[in-house]
């Protein structure tokens, strides 16, 4: 029984997660979830209680998928700041998915947030060893690397603005991916390291 609900949760998940990306909280349908997932409506408000609840399950669980996808690198933030953006580009639903949250969840401040701890203070540990640019906070700075990671997700006529994330030729993705690495080397290179 277990697995069959283990299995079923799954099913749950991968649906829900196409549905909130698609349609937000709001144009989600509990009915459209539960038909894509094979598995009976009521079975989602047993499982997650409701709609916003089955929402934070969904984004809570591709977070912790791409955190185990993408190692976090205090020492190595432009290589980072690129496996980020390939994470993204297999993933482009995922942006989606963070934009409706803060569309529609903003008052929520999860589990999402505790990760961004240990990494600010492993940021602001390679400060103090002199590896990373000192004169920016280290809140900054990870908020920085994120932001150009998933820039190009976000920004409007961008090729990823269909939701495809396939609107670049690869040599073009490439170049753009290049891009974010070089800016992310450049602000937190330290003063006298090509900066």
């Amino acid at each position: 029984m277990a697995r069959d609900s283990s299995a079923t949760k799954a099913r749950l998940l991968d649906a829900a997660f196409s549905e909130f990306a698609a349609y937000g909280i709001a144009g989600a349908r509990v009915d459209r979830i539960a038909e894509a997932a094979q598995a009976n409506k009521r079975l989602i408000y047993v499982y997650y209680g409701n709609k916003e609840q089955l929402f934070d399950a969904v984004l809570q669980r591709a977070l912790e998928t791409g955190s185990e996808s993408v190692p976090f690198d205090a020492d190595d933030l432009p290589g980072y700041a690129g496996a980020v953006f390939d994470h993204l580009i297999g993933r482009p639903s995922l942006m989606r998915l963070v934009l409706w949250k803060q569309l529609e969840r903003p008052e929520t401040a999860g589990t999402e947030a505790a990760p961004y701890a240990g990494k600010i203070a492993a940021v602001r540990q390679r400060q103090e060893a002199g590896r990373i640019d000192a004169g920016t906070d280290p809140a900054d700075v990870l908020t920085l690397v994120m932001a150009l990671s998933q820039a190009w997700f976000g920004a409007m006529g961008a090729p990823a603005d269909g939701g495809t994330g396939s609107g670049w030729e690869a040599d073009r993705t490439a170049r753009h991916r290049a891009a974010v690495v070089e800016a992310v080397r450049r602000i937190t290179a330290p003063p006298g390291n090509g900066g």
